[in-house]
């Protein structure tokens, strides 16, 4: 008999009259401003304006959702497109489903684009987000807690998660709460990846990388303790493969990037930087004019003397 368990919420949405509030929802909206605002003060502190990484989290945020989504359907396409299922299902994005794996993929497409709007390299808005992108996605994890989806193996364990749905195939009982130990281990990756580029300074792209790797890590050994269905490649499930393909190429980026290009950018945003410039400038200017001002007031002192001293020996 279990002692202690994690309780499943009893619904996963709430009525605010007749707007429904999803727990999953909320969850993912919560992690993408912890996500906007983390990574707009590291922005900040590289050199980069306020409120750059929000405007291209404008592009990245919807085209990361959309990737996340074709992910999940793709690799999951029997849950739509066989008989007796509905493919309308497919854009109710709200009930769940979305793959980190297409979210990253499409989402630094829309940050692409976004970032050739303004002029700003790639890999340095990468990371400058990366902590925040794994802190979003330990925020979002408790999405799965509020479905009641994407558990482990069972277990008695005094940390075990109760589930109490029997809808969709669910079993009730105690399990691993694999969504929980993903969470702490975004955590972790997030507070490496910011440890990390503090003491190695890292640019170019290598603090998002080194977030890829260490999150592809932890995803591999969780992704092996779900039993929800999944597609397997030589007795592995499909993430644990992606995972382990993703962590080579995050690992062969560290590697050359930082033998081709060491270091970190000295500028990140060049419209800052010149808006810096013409401050200095500006700054200058006006100093060079007070200098002049002064050298006139100084040369109209000595000429006032001069008159006097002239006045003084006519009359001696």
């Amino acid at each position: 008999m279990e002692l202690a368990f994690i309780p499943s919420p009893s619904r996963g949405v709430l009525y605010l009259g007749p707007i429904p509030l999803r727990g999953y929802a909320f969850c993912i909206i919560i992690g993408v401003f912890v996500a906007v605002w983390l990574g707009n003060k590291r922005w900040i502190a590289r050199g980069g304006r306020a409120g750059t990484v929000a405007d291209i989290a404008v592009w990245a945020v919807p085209f990361g959702l959309v990737g996340g989504r074709l992910y999940h359907v793709i690799t999951d396409y029997e849950l739509y497109f066989s008989e007796g299922r509905d493919w309308v299902d497919a854009f109710k994005i709200w009930e769940g489903g979305l793959g980190i794996w297409g979210a990253i993929a499409l989402g630094a497409v829309g940050a692409w684009i976004g970032c050739r709007r303004r002029g700003i390299p790639l890999p340095a808005y990468a990371d400058a987000i990366a902590p925040g992108i794994a802190f979003a996605q330990a925020i979002g994890r408790w999405g799965n807690w509020f479905n009641q989806e994407l558990y482990g193996k069972p277990t008695d364990l005094p940390w075990a998660l109760e589930i109490t749905s029997s809808s969709d195939g669910r079993v009730p009982g105690t399990y691993h709460p694999t969504f929980l130990y993903e969470s702490l281990w975004c955590i972790g990756v997030a507070f490496l990846v910011i440890w990390a580029d503090r003491r190695f300074r890292l640019g170019h792209g290598r603090a998002f990388a080194l977030y890829v790797a260490a999150y592809c890590t932890g995803r591999a050994w969780i992704e092996y303790m779900r039993v929800d269905d999944a597609h397997h490649i030589l007795g592995l499930r499909l993430n644990v493969w992606t995972a382990i393909f993703v962590f080579l190429l995050a690992v062969t980026y560290l590697v050359v990037s930082s033998k081709k290009r060491p270091g970190r950018e000295d500028v990140v945003e060049p419209a800052a930087e010149a808006t810096g410039d013409d401050a200095d400038g500006d700054e200058k200017s006006e100093k060079s004019e007070d200098a002049g001002k002064d050298d006139e007031a100084a040369a109209e002192s000595d000429s006032d003397a001069a008159r006097n001293e002239a006045g003084s020996g006519k009359k001696t």
